[in-house]
């Protein structure tokens, strides 16, 4: 249940939100479900501590946090340091840490009515590796996600063909398993 003392997420276009899910189908709908909002998904790996996650959710002043219940830890030593962070929804878990997602999928309505996003409206941010430097957030707008679709289409012998399946391993928090695999392929 959800606990009735927390007030309800709300994400409002342009917001960032956190999605910090494995390879699974809730990873699929709240992907979908931000940019039918007008939100700006902000994929992050479940390999990362507490410090990787403190950084990007303070820099990207993200509200609300989709999460896998095994990130839970992590969350726990950082809320304090992430005032913009407002919500926790949890998959995978009903202990009453945050939102359960389940619960609020029980209780959600039916009906949906799609925000019009324009091509340039931002969509998806990204954060580097960091590799040489703190980790910067590369903003990509809706184009981007339907510019990639030529490259990928041809890379992959037209796919999709009748009877055509993609698999890949490459996890969808990194730009190569979401860009390459995950989103051409929806």
């Amino acid at each position: 249940e959800i606990d009735a003392s927390l007030p309800l997420p709300r994400v409002e276009p342009g917001d960032r939100v956190a999605i910090v899910l494995p390879q699974c189908p809730e990873t699929i709908v709240s992907h979908v479900a931000i940019y039918q909002m007008g939100a700006v998904a902000m994929p992050l790996s479940l390999l990362f501590g507490p410090d990787a996650l403190e950084y990007r959710l303070q820099d990207s002043e993200a509200v609300v946090a989709i999460v896998d219940a095994s990130a839970l830890p992590a969350f726990a030593s950082i809320r304090v340091s992430c005032p913009a962070l407002k919500h926790l929804v949890v998959v995978g878990s009903d202990d009453g840490e945050g939102h359960a997602w389940s619960a609020l999928l029980s209780k959600s309505s039916d009906r949906f009515a799609l925000v019009t996003t324009l091509a340039e409206d931002p969509a998806l941010l990204i954060y580097t590796s960091g590799t040489t430097g703190p980790p910067k957030g590369a903003l990509m707008p809706h184009r981007a996600l339907i510019g990639n679709l030529p490259g990928f289409v041809a890379s992959q012998d037209w796919f999709p063909q009748k009877g055509d399946v993609f698999w890949s391993p490459a996890d969808w928090a990194w730009t190569g398993g979401l860009m390459d695999a995950l989103l051409p392929t929806l």
